[in-house]
């Protein structure tokens, strides 16, 4: 591309589609193809061409979508996991060691509170969970001297608190840690926390980045070269990279990003606003609502309020379990972010693991990863289930 033209003078539409899809040199192939290869000829010892040598290393669709993940963030580099747990198991052992103390989201995914418990703590890594949507503690939980990473989620995941990026990020800096924020639930699209401070992105590319519950993915993205050489290293020493077909569904994926986005963000909006006024409702939690704790944080970092809405129903757990029984439209599964809509009951399904700790949530609460369907079907389907 052109000078005048750089990919950091682009618009985010033009640069999710372009940053790693270079045309093929050598066809004119304008998407990057899939190197289903495990190895590389060298040209004499250790003449590499491109720098390629092992695909645990290096694979050119790989580095094809970490490029484009790097751009999409505002960060200096991308890299691709198996999944999102082992892109944080990665960072966490590049960026820790034991004797060291992270902070966590006292409403952290339950996948994420199971590696800080029972994965990391017994290597040594200390952690205490924070309300982060209340930055005096956020700091109160800080551990000068002892705290090497803050860990966020913004917005959580399933209750929807906001934290201010911006002011805990001066917090962690001012103790000499790292801010780490989940950027899951946003997406590049909403929400690109380097700009505001942050030293490392997360995501699951398994939800919003691929965006069709078609392929598991991590991702890291950072914004300083000395953390990115130590995630490099045990990117590949630890070795949970993606194959290249997994990449190329990711990267694919990516391209319809910011469409995808208005569009679940559209449903979303017309879901809580009926929601708002049902009867069997007792609560509705979305990031838009003025009512919101975290309204005012969520307005002014995110682009949109996101495609996730959580509610609680007034008749308690069993008419929750029913509710997600009874739908047709919306699937009763896992996971999120897909152009299909979800329902699951957080704390039967994916908050299980943290059942009886600090960090369960509500019997009676439903979680919903509004698609981009017809809203009228989505909120008629709501409207017949929870009847």
């Amino acid at each position: 591309m052109s000078d005048h033209l750089s990919l950091d003078k682009l618009g985010f539409e033009s640069r999710a589609i372009h940053a790693g899809s270079e045309p093929d040199p050598t066809t004119g192939a304008v998407i990057p193809p899939i190197y289903a290869t495990s190895t590389y000829k060298q040209d004499g010892v250790g003449g590499l061409r491109g720098g390629y040598e092992y695909s645990r290393s290096a694979n050119p669709t790989r580095t094809a979508l970490e490029t484009c993940l790097a751009a999409l963030e505002d960060g200096e580099r991308g890299f691709a996991f198996s999944s999102g747990l082992a892109a944080e198991d990665t960072l966490l052992r590049s960026v820790c060691a034991p004797g060291d103390h992270v902070v966590i989201p006292d409403d952290a995914y339950g996948g994420t509170y199971r590696l800080f418990d029972k994965v990391e703590k017994p290597w040594g890594l200390a952690h205490t969970p924070a309300h982060v949507a209340d930055t005096e503690a956020v700091a109160a939980a800080i551990r000068p001297g002892e705290t090497k990473v803050v860990w966020v989620e913004t917005p959580t995941n399933p209750l929807l608190t906001v934290a201010d990026i911006a002011a805990i990020a001066d917090l962690a800096h001012e103790a000499g840690a790292l801010l780490v924020v989940d950027n899951t639930f946003a997406s590049p699209y909403l929400q690109q926390p380097l700009t505001l401070g942050a030293d490392v992105v997360v995501h699951s590319t398994t939800k919003y980045c691929g965006g069709h519950s078609d392929v598991v993915g991590g991702a890291l993205v950072v914004r300083d070269l000395d953390v990115a050489e130590r995630i490099g290293f045990h990117q590949n020493a630890l070795g949970a990279v993606p194959g290249p077909f997994d990449c190329f569904l990711t990267h694919r994926g990516l391209k319809t990003l910011a469409i995808r986005m208005e569009r679940h963000c559209d449903n979303a909006e017309a879901v809580v606003a009926h929601l708002e006024s049902h009867p069997a409702v007792s609560e509705v939690i979305y990031p838009g609502l003025a009512s919101h704790s975290g309204h005012e944080v969520a307005s002014r970092q995110m682009k949109r309020y996101g495609g996730i809405v959580s509610f609680r129903v007034k008749a308690g757990e069993a008419k929750a379990l029913d509710v997600c029984a009874a739908t047709q439209v919306w699937t009763l599964g896992e996971s999120l972010g897909g152009v299909e809509s979800l329902i699951e009951h957080p704390g039967r399904m994916t908050h299980a693991s943290v059942a009886g700790t600090d960090l369960e949530v509500p019997a009676d609460l439903i979680r919903l990863s509004v698609g981009i369907e017809t809203a009228d079907d989505l909120v008629a389907d709501l409207d017949q289930a929870l009847a």
